[in-house]
């Protein structure tokens, strides 16, 4: 009887080991990343803190990240701040005298967009919207972390790069502990 239970045990082990199965092979099979949020973090806002109107969203476009402007109620007169970062990755050749080319992968952060603090107006809060559009890394930035074998090598980024592999949005109210809102993709 023993022998038994253990034969479906063999076929799911043997079907999963098999050619015919959907598993993803290389970074090109498999789907994108979600965009993660909106999360909200109750604690640290004004209690009673609720969406007035508008959308709280980010999306991705290419290379640019674009998060939404909304209206907040029932902050009082809690001032806060949103910010925008996102990291991007190039692969840098360095090439030699010979033409001997390794490729290195390099990762540059932008600089953060913020709404700067912001301040209530009647208990509400209008958080205008956030883009990293006109803070793309340059292929100098890129170049400038790659690291070659030595000086007397080329730098340059491959063609098609950079990526956009990660970002993260977040509205903190001044003098509360954490953030409140944080959305993060892809």
């Amino acid at each position: 009887m023993k022998r038994f239970a253990l034969l479906p045990l063999t076929a799911l082990v043997l079907a999963a080991c098999s050619d015919t199965t959907n598993i993803p092979t290389s970074v090109v099979d498999r789907p994108s990343l979600a965009i993660v949020g909106p999360t909200f973090n109750p604690a640290a806002a004004p209690t009673g803190t609720h969406l007035q109107s508008g959308t709280i969203a980010c999306s991705v476009s290419g290379l640019t990240v674009s998060c939404t402007s909304y209206e907040l109620a029932g902050v009082g007169n809690a001032n806060a701040r949103a910010d925008l970062a996102a990291t991007y990755e190039a692969t840098v050749d360095c090439r030699n005298h010979g033409g001997k080319v390794v490729p290195v992968k390099a990762s540059v952060q932008n600089a953060p967009v913020s709404t700067g603090e912001l301040e209530p107006k009647n208990g509400r809060l209008a958080v205008p919207a956030l883009s990293t559009g006109g803070l793309l890394p340059s292929d100098e930035a890129f170049e400038a972390q790659a690291v070659c074998p030595n000086g007397n090598w080329t730098k340059e980024v491959q063609e098609g790069d950079p990526t956009l592999t990660s970002f993260i949005y977040t509205l903190k109210f001044i003098g509360f502990v954490g953030v409140y809102i944080t959305i993060t993709g892809p």
